[in-house]
């Protein structure tokens, strides 16, 4: 059994603390000694990707402690229990299985007398076959009309997950013929969102999956009822539209208000969900079965390089112990997912819920108060847009924020054009070198003003293209990095008591049941 420990009672952890090593990244990454640093500084990953952490304030020193602490807090040996069914969720005593969802890295978990594995790769199949029909054309409107849109309507992790994987994956599938269903998300509670969506397509010609694990997930099904109404006006029968992706206990399980009901189980947590059912409906329907079964391969094969005891051959863990060493050592607060990839813009919205809904605590798995920091406020915009707009603060603020970038070789689509002796591609490309470089080593110049003092540190992510394959990497890449991060923290990482509260206040709003400043706020708004 692992021995969970709070990070600030390791005594590597102690030794890094009390060390004042630092790296100049001006001094390693200068000439030639800098080229062969970029080289070597890099570890292969799942999915054709490479992990390049060259531009982070790390040598051999800083790199064998933080071995030694992965050694110390055992995070192989817990990653091994998680996956073979440790109840690791301490805070809601449950396990945490969104690993199983795309393959088998130990042994059988079985839980409430289930195998667990067969189970999602049941609940897997059963999408499948309810896509091949729908783009057969067996399940149809009531016309005998094909479906041409799908659209998801959830909240949270049923909505930045699979939105995002969604996104990230259209310009592809266009692009090699697997472009089956225009994909659309509802999940605002604001009126507006729901409105806009409905506007935008053919309700006639659309398939609704309303996604509640508990099936009573007030935002959604508040958008639900949007929805309904809009099917009833244009004379249509809801049920004959609409699917849930919900428990096997939840009221929407069994009901005849859909056409088929797919299943998750409270073993896998929202912000992780995008392989199961909670993904894997909207993606099956939009793309295909078959991609979304070179997705989990991706992400698969991801986490079975994570399962590596050794960091310098474990991107996620490496990646993770960096991330440690610059919030607990550095004091680095903040951190920047920036992605030149297009397809990846709504990423980093996803990556905010998966990291800090995760590592947003201040007490340890055991319910103890915590003397160190954790999870860092996390942000992003892809590139180059984010260029023309908070780079400014990276470059020359007084607060130095840890960069992620992500690019590729390749764009999706095939098409580009030259112009001015480059491509628009090659200019994508330039623009993420040039940035790792300036925000690293700087520029001198006796006008403060345009004076870089550089040291901001950096990695890069890289592959050939965005493919299903490689986005299956890279999502389980962060998803594991978050989990040994939180391990490292001594947190649990997978329950949210923070997202309660407001939720328990706004039921006492909404029954009128307020007073003080909760009922004057409520009046401001009109409530």
């Amino acid at each position: 059994m692992a021995e969970w420990k709070n990070l600030d009672t390791l005594d590597t952890y102690k030794k890094l603390a009390a060390s004042d090593h630092r790296v100049d990244l001006k001094e390693v990454l200068a000439g030639e000694a800098g080229a062969d640093r970029v080289k070597q500084y890099s570890v292969p990953m799942a999915g054709g990707l490479s992990y390049n952490y060259a531009a982070k304030q790390v040598d051999d020193e800083v790199l064998g402690a933080l071995c030694d602490l992965a050694k110390e807090s055992d995070l192989p040996g817990k990653f091994e229990e998680l996956y073979n069914g440790a109840m690791i969720n301490t805070g809601e005593k449950r396990l945490v299985l969104h690993h199983l969802t795309r393959g088998q890295l130990g042994e059988n978990v079985v839980a409430d007398g289930v195998d667990k594995r067969e189970f999602y790769t049941n609940e897997q199949k059963k999408i499948a076959a309810f896509a091949a029909k729908v783009h057969s054309g067996e399940v149809a409107n009531a016309d005998g009309e094909k479906f041409t849109t799908v659209v998801q309507i959830g909240i949270g992790g049923s909505d930045l997950g699979p939105r995002a994987m969604y996104i990230a994956l259209e310009n592809w599938a266009r692009a090699n013929g697997s472009m089956l269903m225009d994909a659309k998300f509802i999940s605002n509670v604001d009126p507006d969102d729901a409105v806009s969506v409905l506007k935008s397509i053919d309700v006639a010609h659309s398939l609704f999956i309303l996604v509640s694990k508990s099936g009573t997930t007030l935002e959604t099904l508040t958008n639900e009822a949007f929805v309904k109404d809009a099917l009833v006006n244009a004379g249509l029968d809801p049920s004959k539209h609409m699917i849930a992706v919900t428990s096997e206990t939840s009221p929407l399980a069994k009901s005849s208000d859909y056409l088929a009901a797919f299943f998750m189980d409270d073993y896998i947590g929202g912000r992780y969900s995008s392989t199961s059912a909670v993904g894997g409906a909207v993606l099956s329907l939009a793309f295909g079965p078959e991609v979304f079964d070179r997705f989990l391969c991706g992400a698969a094969e991801a986490d079975k390089l994570a399962a590596q005891p050794d960091p310098m051959s474990n991107a996620a863990m490496l990646d993770a112990l960096i991330g440690v060493y610059e919030r607990n050592i550095l004091g680095y607060e903040t951190t920047a997912v920036l992605p030149y990839s297009q397809a990846l813009a709504r990423f980093p919205a996803h990556l905010q819920q998966a990291d800090m809904e995760s590592n947003g605590k201040s007490v340890n798995r055991f319910g103890e108060p915590v003397n160190y920091k954790t999870g860092p406020v996390l942000f992003g915009e892809p590139g180059t847009n984010g260029q023309h707009s908070f780079y400014q603060l990276l470059h020359q603020g007084k607060d130095i924020v840890p960069l992620q970038f992500i690019g590729f070789r390749e764009n999706q689509s095939g098409t580009d054009v030259d112009i001015q002796g480059s491509t628009s591609q090659q200019k994508l490309g330039a623009n993420v070198a040039a940035q790792i470089v300036a925000f690293a080593c700087g520029k001198d110049d006796d006008d403060l003003n345009k004076h870089f003092d550089g040291g901001r540190p950096s990695s890069i992510i890289t592959g050939d293209q965005l493919t299903p394959e490689s986005l299956g990497a890279l999502l389980a890449h962060f998803e594991n990095k978050i989990m040994f991060q939180g391990f490292l923290w001594n947190l649990n990482s997978f329950d949210q008591e923070g997202v309660q509260l407001g939720k328990v206040l706004a039921k006492r709003v909404l029954a009128h049941e307020t007073d003080g400043a909760l009922a004057q706020y409520a009046a401001l708004l009109g409530i």
